[in-house]
């Protein structure tokens, strides 16, 4: 489990603030599947994601999930909503055991003077912002395939250590969508599948699929990479 001395945005505060950061932070222990906050929650604390990890999602009106973000620890979780006093714009869940630190927003406030306690802040919340333009770009310009492609050029183990409907989940895919999707990627030789492991054979055939958003035009990209390395039915 991380100390919050290890925290980027807590390493510049003195050995004294340590003690009170110490003293006023509530530790919580959460087990797998443990929700955090639901979205539409209050809250006057900063979370802090000591150990474990989460997901963060929003839940439409006909009661599915639209999963915005994973979060490994150490990582600052609802500063937004503090920082606006805003209800949680999301539900936070627990995608193994982990701990989170309350800390009341209160002390973050008393240490704005703080120039290096500060930056930290900012860069947390502008990389928030970068996530959430990725996440506008993902469900509103990108096909399901190019969804895919755009995951398997950017994090390929994540298919070697997340079971299928787990990856669609994070997709915001069904299973089933997901699981075609594997199949027609197999079939046109873009990936072969060997010892329950993805194994990318056409990383130029991904970058097509996501930049033409379509599985079509690949096929000739195809064909000349297949004449490329004197393949043969």
């Amino acid at each position: 489990m991380y100390k919050l001395e290890e925290i980027e945005m807590f390493a510049s505060l003195s050995e004294s603030n340590l003690k009170e950061l110490y003293d006023q932070t509530h530790m919580k222990q959460y087990s797998k599947d443990s929700i955090v906050f639901y979205e539409g929650d209050e809250s006057k604390y900063l979370h802090i994601l000591l150990d474990g990890s989460i997901k963060l999602y929003k839940t439409t009106p006909k009661g599915t999930q639209i999963q915005i973000n994973r979060l490994g620890a150490p990582a600052m979780i609802g500063e937004y909503a503090c920082f606006e006093n805003q209800p949680f714009p999301a539900t936070c869940e627990f995608l193994t055991d982990g701990t989170m630190g309350l800390l009341p927003f209160d002390f973050v406030y008393k240490h704005l003077n703080n120039s290096a306690f500060s930056l930290e802040i900012i860069k947390s919340l502008t990389g928030k912002v970068s996530l959430l333009s990725a996440l506008v770009h993902k469900e509103t310009v990108l096909s399901s395939e190019a969804k895919v492609a755009d995951l398997m050029m950017q994090k390929l183990p994540l298919f070697h250590r997340l079971k299928n409907n787990e990856i669609a989940s994070m997709l915001n895919l069904t299973p089933e969508t997901f699981s075609r999707i594997l199949t027609k990627f197999k079939k046109e030789g873009i990936i072969s599948v060997k010892n329950q492991k993805v194994i990318v054979e056409h990383e130029e055939a991904l970058y097509t699929i996501v930049e033409t958003n379509t599985i079509k035009d690949c096929t000739n990209c195809i064909a000349h990479f297949k004449e490329q390395i004197g393949y043969k039915e």
